[in-house]
């Protein structure tokens, strides 16, 4: 073997690769030991202090007792402490009295973040962004109204529109028609033939108002603003809507637009709290 194999003159293993790589017997260094050993060390602690050993019907429980559901709970606990001057505070309080109060609607903005998340993000988005077929809730644009009352209903009460069906009233040239009227109302103008149907066949006029605006009592929907429930504004889908209707159960085509109601699932104050994170979105009145 040349030094240029072993050039450190320590004994080897006799091993020796391509003459010219030797495997050595040398110690490693002291550091490595002593990291080797400490190691060994903690994890001997580790197992007498936190569970580690399978038995036949359970484990050791470690000496400090600890489990990951105990820590949780620890966990929730300090949260629900550090919520419960502001929980104390919104019990009994209505919607309207949070929003007149910001700390308390900078804390509700906050915390009921997880409530829409688990009951209206599943239709009108994350982030209130919507989805097809359901409701923006970012916008100005309010079926029943964007007062904090009216959200108040709309959660807890539910709301079902309704729109009859006009397939079997109007001809499918009438139907064309009154859409291109409604599609030139979105954009400032008017459809003359369709305009007459509006007023007068159609009876459009007695939800949608004379000049399309819509009525929130009804939930009847403004056809002035260009913002579509059920369909990205073309012709074709609005003839549909127009055809077949809204909740129009006399028709199996019909579209389906029905929000449950959540009086009974949520507590009073959760529903306020909702309430003023939805108000909050951007587009309460």
């Amino acid at each position: 073997m040349s030094e240029k194999t072993n050039p450190y003159k320590v004994p080897t293993t006799g091993h020796v690769w391509d003459d010219n790589l030797a495997e050595l017997l040398n110690e490693p260094p002291k550091w490595w030991m002593i990291g080797f050993w400490a190691s060994i060390v903690m994890v001997v602690v580790y197992f007498v202090m936190y569970p580690s050993i399978p038995l036949v019907n359970s484990h050791f429980k470690g000496i400090i007792g600890w489990t990951s559901i105990k820590e949780l709970k620890e966990d929730m606990q300090a949260i629900e402490r550090s919520r419960a001057k502001y929980e104390n505070r919104l019990s009994g309080m209505s919607a309207a009295a949070i929003l007149a109060d910001d700390e308390l609607t900078q804390y509700v903005v906050r915390s009921a973040k997880v409530l829409f998340g688990d009951n209206c993000a599943g239709c009108h988005g994350t982030g209130g962004a919507g989805n097809p077929n359901f409701p923006v809730l970012v916008d100005d644009d309010w079926l029943y109204g964007g007062k904090i009352e009216d959200i108040v209903t709309s959660i807890a009460n539910g709301r079902r529109g309704n729109m009859p069906a006009h397939a079997g009233t109007l001809s499918e040239q009438e139907i064309a028609d009154l859409a291109k009227h409604v599609k030139a109302l979105s954009e400032g103008g008017e459809y003359a033939p369709g305009k007459e149907l509006y007023s007068g066949k159609g009876k459009c006029f007695a939800c949608h108002g004379p000049e399309g605006k819509g009525m929130t009592a009804l939930g009847a929907a403004n056809l002035t603003d260009g913002i579509w429930r059920f369909s990205p504004g073309t012709e074709e889908a609005i003839a549909y809507t127009i055809a077949h209707g809204v909740n129009d159960q006399k028709d199996p085509k019909t579209r389906n637009a029905v929000m449950p109601k959540f009086s009974g699932k949520m507590s009073e104050t959760d529903i306020n709290k909702l309430a003023v994170y939805v108000y909050k979105l951007g587009g309460g009145q």
